[in-house]
C-alpha cells in the first residue's frame, strides 16, 4: 500500500496544471477573457448593414473567438459575407473575431446582410459561439437583442 501512495505523489510533481490526490483528479482552472461585441446595425427594406466590433478585457489573451449573430426572419439565400463569416442556417451567421489580446478592440466586421424579404421590423440576437476555451465570468456584455426598425438609422448596441 505504502508504494502505491507514493507512486502518486511523484505524479502530482510531474502533471503541470493538474492536481493528483489518490482516486481523484482535479484539473486547473480555465484561464479567463471577458468577451463583449459592440457595434452598430442600419435595417433599409430587406438590408441589414452591420458594423461589428469585438473587446477582450482579460485578463487573457483569445486566440480566436466566434460571434454569433441570429435574426428573427429568414435571410435571403444569397449573401457575400466577409471571408471570416459563414452561414449556420437559414437566419444565423456566425464570424470568426481573429486573435484578441487582453485589453485591446479587435478589428471591426462591417458587411451587409440581405434578408428574404423586406420587414418593418427585425430582431438581432448577437452572443458569443465559441472562445477557444477560455471562461467569461461575464455574459452579461457579450450577449444581447436589438430591435431594428425599417427607418434607415443606426442602431447601436
Amino acid at each position: 500500500m505504502r508504494a502505491v501512495r507514493m507512486r502518486a505523489w511523484v505524479l502530482s510533481g510531474v502533471c503541470a496544471g493538474a492536481v493528483l490526490v489518490p482516486g481523484i483528479a482535479v484539473a486547473a482552472p480555465a484561464p479567463e477573457a471577458d468577451l463583449s461585441f459592440h457595434g452598430a446595425a442600419v435595417l433599409d427594406g430587406d438590408q441589414v448593414d452591420v458594423r461589428l466590433a469585438p473587446r477582450n478585457d482579460g485578463p487573457a489573451a483569445v486566440s480566436d473567438a466566434t460571434v454569433r449573430l441570429r435574426w428573427s426572419v429568414p435571410l435571403a439565400d444569397r449573401q457575400e459575407l466577409p471571408a471570416r463569416c459563414a452561414r449556420e442556417d437559414e437566419r444565423t451567421v456566425l464570424c470568426g473575431t481573429g486573435p484578441l489580446a487582453a485589453a485591446v478592440t479587435g478589428e471591426q466586421l462591417r458587411f451587409p446582410v440581405r434578408l428574404s424579404e423586406g420587414a418593418s421590423e427585425v430582431t438581432l440576437e448577437i452572443d458569443t459561439a465559441w472562445s477557444a476555451g477560455m471562461v467569461d465570468g461575464d455574459r452579461s456584455n457579450d450577449r444581447m437583442t436589438v430591435l431594428l426598425l425599417a427607418t434607415g438609422d443606426p442602431y447601436t448596441f
